[in-house]
């Protein structure tokens, strides 16, 4: 004889708990189920960069951090232009010193060796330190401070006789290289004689 089925029994909720009402309210989230911000527990993966990746850039044409290499200066050994300066300063130091000379009536020693160093040190600026450069520079000083007394002399005689001073210079330039030499005395000569040795003294000075 068969047993009777005994009726249905209210099926449990999750969790073996009776719930009243609501058979969904004591419902627990699924374990896999997001909770709150998704992407606020991210991790940075493993060898990403962080922070500004541009930071620690390094500028174009730097090497360790350093500045970049500045190119050395060129080196001046040109001959020719040394020389051409030596020209040229002389001829410019000749006539101030002839000014000057003229406007005193006298020669002045310091003079003389302004016009060699002035000479000696352009031309050793521009051309460098040449012994070409030096020697010539020597020279113009000679031929510089001796010009410059025909020009101060010049003026002199320009104010005696009445005449321009370009009539005494380039009409009577040979009388005036005369009455120099019956002129000339020791300080004469060693105003000649200051002009190349300054002329060294300022070469040196360029280095």
């Amino acid at each position: 004889m068969s047993q009777p089925v005994p009726p249905n029994q209210p099926q449990q909720p999750y969790g073996g708990q009776p719930s009243e009402g609501n058979p969904y309210a004591a419902q627990q989230p699924a374990p896999s189920a997001p909770t709150g911000n998704p992407y606020g527990a991210q991790q940075t993966p493993p060898g990403a960069p962080t922070g500004n990746p541009f930071a620690g850039e390094q500028q174009p044409g730097q090497f360790g951090g350093g500045a970049p290499f500045a190119p050395a200066p060129p080196a001046r050994n040109n001959l020719g232009l040394g020389i051409l300066t030596a020209v040229g300063t002389a001829i410019v130091a000749a006539v101030l010193y002839g000014v000057l000379a003229g406007s005193i009536e006298r020669e002045v020693g310091y003079a003389a060796v302004g016009v060699g160093f002035l000479i000696g040190f352009a031309a050793a600026k521009v051309g460098g330190s040449s012994p070409v450069v030096i020697g010539a520079s020597a020279v113009f000083a000679i031929g510089a401070v001796y010009l410059g007394q025909l020009v101060g002399m010049s003026m002199i005689l320009s104010d005696a006789s009445g005449l321009s001073f370009s009539e005494v210079f380039f009409d009577h330039f040979g009388d005036v290289t005369k009455i120099w030499k019956e002129e000339a005395d020791f300080m004469t000569y060693l105003f000649l004689a200051l002009g190349p040795i300054a002329a060294f003294g300022g070469a040196r000075k360029a280095d």
